[in-house]
């Protein structure tokens, strides 16, 4: 069965095809420069370290999808203009090689993942015992917990839209079923932390956290069409999620975690000032349910900062 998430990507890709979009299109930003990531005065900062070669992992909120500039030719969706490539613009002399890709979950750490396009290798691949910096965003597509969060539960939303129908139909029996993957995916950040410095050991680790995508007052149908008490059942799942890869960033020990939900308070999909698109992909800015640029230059200035 085609999860929800992958059927956005589907339309994403239908979209840029039907644009006339080649295989390294931009998305149609008129500021945006195709042949390098060029970071706004925000990200810039002085790090002291050199990191000559750094990889980046992760998953779509690492990738940013349809943030001009956007590479469609394996299906990954990743943007030039991406958290990793901003970092990498600041820091002279560093190399990056990012292989991050929407849709990833964390056997895409040791796996090859099958894309719209075909197949890419395991990101694990492209770590080296002389790599100096690795970036990990992950977890969110374990169990298809985000797909679930706002695609699935989107569903339903008709049958109750002022209650909690999503939620209610998850914790029939009286197991929480994203709560239990969200446990699950603690144990998995922290196997992928080691692995990363068995193949990296002298590399320099940061998890990168996921921003505040819903809400945590209010409701906005025609951006989160999700019921009223759903929304607050999938804010608490997403506190649950960060809390958890914060608490198994530490268990794996020799990693700092880098807090993107703390900095993006007020920027959630309902925000007056969003950072993250809400139902309607735009084929020029992100990806439905992704960050905008905005998003992705606070990611940056965070990871510099922890890099200092």
């Amino acid at each position: 069965m085609t999860s929800p998430l992958r059927t956005v990507l589907v339309a994403a890709l239908a979209t840029l095809a039907l644009a006339g979009c080649s295989s390294d299109a931009t998305t149609g930003s008129p500021s945006a420069d195709s042949t390098s990531a060029t970071p706004s005065a925000s990200v810039t900062t002085q790090v002291d370290a050199r990191f000559p070669t750094y990889v980046a992992l992760g998953d779509s909120y690492t990738a940013a999808p349809l943030v001009p500039d956007t590479d469609t030719s394996n299906g990954c969706l990743r943007s030039t203009n991406n958290y990793p490539a901003l970092v990498a613009a600041a820091l002279p002399g560093t190399s990056l090689t990012d292989v991050s890709c929407s849709g990833a979950s964390s056997e895409s750490m040791i796996g090859v993942q099958k894309t719209n396009t075909g197949l890419v290798p395991a990101q694990f691949d492209a770590l080296t015992e002389d790599t100096d910096l690795v970036t990990i965003g992950i977890g969110g597509n374990d169990a298809n917990l985000f797909a679930t969060m706002v695609g699935a539960c989107s569903q339903v939303t008709s049958k109750d839209p002022h209650g909690s129908p999503c939620r209610d139909k998850l914790t029939a029996g009286g197991t929480d079923q994203l709560r239990a993957a969200v446990r699950q995916i603690g144990g998995h950040v922290t196997a992928i932390v080691k692995g990363i410095h068995d193949r990296s050991p002298h590399a320099k680790v940061l998890v990168v956290g996921y921003p505040q995508i819903l809400p945590a007052h209010g409701t906005c149908p025609d951006l989160l069409p999700l019921a009223d008490g759903d929304v607050v059942y999938a804010r608490g799942v997403l506190e649950d999620l960060v809390t958890t890869i914060k608490k198994a960033t530490a268990a794996a020990g020799d990693a700092e975690y880098v807090d993107l939900f703390s900095a993006t308070a007020g920027h959630d999909i309902c925000a007056k000032d969003p950072w993250i698109n809400g139902a309607q992909t735009d084929t020029h800015a992100a990806l439905a349910f992704h960050p905008f640029e905005a998003e992705q230059q606070k990611a940056a200035e965070l990871v510099l900062a922890a890099l200092k």
